[in-house]
Formats: C-alpha cells, sequence, structure tokens
C-alpha cells in the first residue's frame, strides 16, 4: 500500500494505460531475499549425476515451463508449404543477395501466410544464418524498395512503418559482410501484439470443435512465435544456400523471451541470442525487479499461458525460475545482453540469470559463463559457450551489440 501518497525507498510507482498503477522495484536495497531451485535436482530431491539424468531433468524443467508459463503447443496436424515469392537476386549493391520466401502454416480451419525475408552474401555458400523477427515488417529492416510490404490481414487497421525505419537494429550489410545469413519475419505474421482474444494469427488454427481460446495451460503468443521460428528452420533445412546446422535464434526484448523460448523447446537452433530480453527472458522472475510477472501479466496477457497469472505477485512459489531456462539452451552457445539504462529489464537478474545457468554448461564439460561477478560497462569475455555484456545506453539493439553477436558466433562455428 501507498500511504500519504509516498512511494517506499527502493520502488517506481509504474501507471500503465489503463491508469491501473503498480509498485515496481527499482533499487537492490528493495530486493527481498529469495531462493533458486537447482536445475541439476529434480523435482524429487534427488541429484543430477550423469548425461542421461540431465536429460530426464531437462525434460521436466521444459514441461513445467510449457506448463506453467509459456504455454503448450495443441496437438493437431497442420501442413507447411513453401511458395518462393522471390527467387536468389543480386542486393546490397553487390554485397550479398536477396530472397523472399512464403511460409504457408495451414490446418482444417485455415490458413496464415509468414513472409521469411533472407539475405546472404554473395556466393554460393553453404552459410550459417541468424534468425530472428522484426517488430516493424520486413520492408522496415532495410530500405531496398524491393523487400515486401508487411501485410498481415488484421493491419488494415494499423498505419505502415516507414520503410527502412529499423535499418539501425538489423544492420544487415554489417552481417552479410562478415559472412552471415540474416533471415527476418514481421512477427505479426504469426499472431498479432495484442491482446484480442486469440481470435487472429496462429491460434484459431489450432482450436478444436467449439474452443475459442486456448486452455490455461496452451500456448500464448510467445509460444506461438517461437513454433514460427522453428517453420522457418524447417524451411533452412531445404534452402542450398544456408546451413540449417548453423542457425542462431536471435531476438530483441519480448522477442527476445521468444528466441529463448524457440532455443530451448527446438535443440535443432544451433545458438541463441537474448537481448534486453527482462521479465519472462533472461531475468530472474523471482527478484520482481522492474518489471515483474503481474505488471507484465497485466500490460500483456497474450504472451503467456493463462496458467502464469497464478503466480501475479507470488514469483517465490514459482517453481522454476530463469536460469533454468537458459540452462536449456546447454551446451549449445548462448548470449544474454543487457543495457545499463534499461532498468525495466532488469540488467542484473539477466546476468544472474545466465550465472545460474553456467553450473549446467560446467556439468556437461563446457566452459560456462567466464564472468563471476557483475561486469563493468561495454566489455566482454566471449570465452565461454555463455556470454554476457551490459553496454552503454538503453533498451535497444545496436550495431555495437551485432558486432559482438557475430564474433561470438564465429568463434563458436570454429570449436
Amino acid at each position: 500500500m501507498i500511504e500519504n501518497n509516498q512511494t517506499p525507498p527502493g520502488y517506481t510507482l509504474v501507471t500503465r494505460p489503463d491508469g491501473t498503477q503498480f509498485l515496481c522495484i527499482n533499487d537492490e536495497s528493495a530486493v527481498k531475499p529469495y531462493r533458486l531451485p537447482d536445475p541439476l535436482m529434480f523435482s524429487d530431491g534427488r541429484e543430477v549425476l550423469d548425461d542421461f539424468d540431465w536429460q530426464h531433468r531437462r525434460d521436466q524443467i521444459l514441461k513445467d515451463f510449457a506448463r506453467y508459463m509459456y504455454g503448450e503447443v495443441p496437438t493437431g496436424e497442420y501442413t507447411l508449404q513453401l511458395t518462393e515469392e522471390e527467387a536468389w537476386t543480386p542486393a546490397l549493391n553487390g554485397l550479398g543477395q536477396r530472397k523472399q520466401v512464403g511460409i504457408t502454416i495451414e490446418t482444417a480451419r485455415g490458413q496464415l501466410i509468414a513472409h521469411l525475408l533472407l539475405h546472404a552474401p554473395a556466393g554460393n555458400g553453404p552459410y550459417p544464418v541468424f534468425l530472428g523477427y522484426n517488430f516493424t515488417g520486413n520492408h522496415t529492416v532495410h530500405p531496398d524498395p524491393a523487400i515486401r510490404q508487411a501485410e498481415a490481414p488484421w493491419l488494415k487497421n494499423y498505419p505502415l512503418a516507414p520503410r527502412g525505419s529499423s535499418v539501425n537494429r538489423w544492420c544487415v550489410e554489417q552481417v552479410v559482410g562478415a559472412g552471415f545469413a540474416l533471415g527476418t519475419i514481421f512477427y505479426g505474421d504469426i499472431d498479432p501484439d495484442f491482446d484480442d482474444g486469440f481470435q487472429n494469427g496462429i491460434h484459431p488454427l489450432f482450436y478444436h470443435q467449439g474452443q475459442t481460446e486456448p486452455k490455461p495451460h496452451q500456448w500464448g503468443s510467445i509460444a506461438a512465435w517461437a513454433f514460427g521460428l522453428s517453420r522457418a528452420l524447417d524451411y533452412f533445412e531445404t534452402e542450398p544456400l544456408v546451413n540449417a546446422s548453423q542457425v542462431a535464434v536471435i531476438g530483441h526484448s519480448r522477442l527476445g523471451k521468444t528466441a529463448l523460448w524457440a532455443g530451448a523447446s527446438d535443440t535443432r537452433f544451433a545458438a541463441v541470442i537474448s537481448n534486453n530480453s527482462g521479465c519472462g527472458g533472461a531475468a530472474l522472475s523471482k527478484r520482481a525487479f522492474g518489471e515483474n510477472v503481474q505488471v507484465i501479466n497485466h500490460s500483456f496477457p497474450h504472451w503467456f499461458c493463462r496458467n502464469f497469472k497464478q503466480y501475479d505477485a507470488r514469483e517465490h512459489a514459482l517453481p522454476f525460475d530463469q536460469h533454468m531456462l537458459l540452462a536449456l539452451i546447454a551446451p549449445r552457445p548462448l548470449y544474454v545482453a543487457s543495457a545499463v539504462d534499461d532498468w525495466w529489464s532488469d540488467p542484473r537478474g539477466e546476468f544472474l540469470g545466465a550465472r545460474g545457468a553456467s553450473a549446467v554448461y560446467e556439468f556437461l564439460g563446457e566452459k560456462g559463463l567466464p564472468m563471476k561477478t557483475f561486469p563493468p560497462l561495454d566489455q566482454l569475455d566471449l570465452s565461454g559457450k555463455l556470454a554476457y555484456h551490459i553496454r552503454s545506453g538503453g533498451h535497444d539493439i545496436t550495431p555495437w551489440d551485432w558486432e559482438q553477436y557475430l564474433a561470438f558466433f564465429k568463434r563458436n562455428l570454429a570449436d
């Protein structure tokens, strides 16, 4: 409670657009003691002793995250149709080439099309790939007029973002010039990012007769977006110019959460990169720092399954925490990144999530996170399979971030 209109020390009063107010921790002094579950301990208290045990423990953790947080993908048959919307065409002033592909997901209840934009170096490949969603349409990642505009059906009521307006977040020339392919899809092609009662996007395609919304344990939008990334990976397995065994899934903010869940639930992804993913991503929930479980479920009720709402303001009761999500990616390369001015995403909590996962990397015989303590700004150690940085600036993905991700992925491909 707020008495005499005084916000307690260590807290910020956050007012959401609907007028709802929340007290959110913004200072370490206000973080309450918490206890993290051990990813190397079974829920019945038995210790994980070997790789065989870890696979069973991993399955247990994955099922818990699916059932109580991100939501399970419904069972149901679907078909995948891949349509070449544009063949490989010289692009980027001769630096590379461009291809555009329609990925149609169809069930007995209908279909949707996700449009994949793919750039690659000017050669025969196969090239390693970065894959991630964009927020505002493929046409915004580069000013090239040949890139098709976003056209998801629900977009008719929304203005399109200007062509090339996200160019600084995608750094296409930087990535292609370093010898990598870069694939991106507008995340709204799979599911719209607003609370529509799950009436648009992919969810209705998997409803059973008479169903009008996902069941409490079934997927929210983050799990749906992750499902779409796996379908793009299905396409890569048919594309000779890219190496489908060398795909790094990447995402910023809510799409960083998505990249982590995609990498955890689909082990075909060779590496995972989480940029400023915060609550529901790399940051520990039990710290309740910045955006907490109650705030995120109130502000974005469509992101997670309904079961997750039982932990609103009850983070202490969670049977898992995000270090265990990161551990599901082990022993594959994982990069977690923060920004110093992005307190809402809890940079220290993101670091501690990575530190908590490091024990699993080491258990599996890999070098985990080299940093034992919270690092200084803009300093790196990329010698482990797990990397972390906190850079200057705010909530964004920048060319400097991309420089580190390219170096990290390249080093790990050489191992």
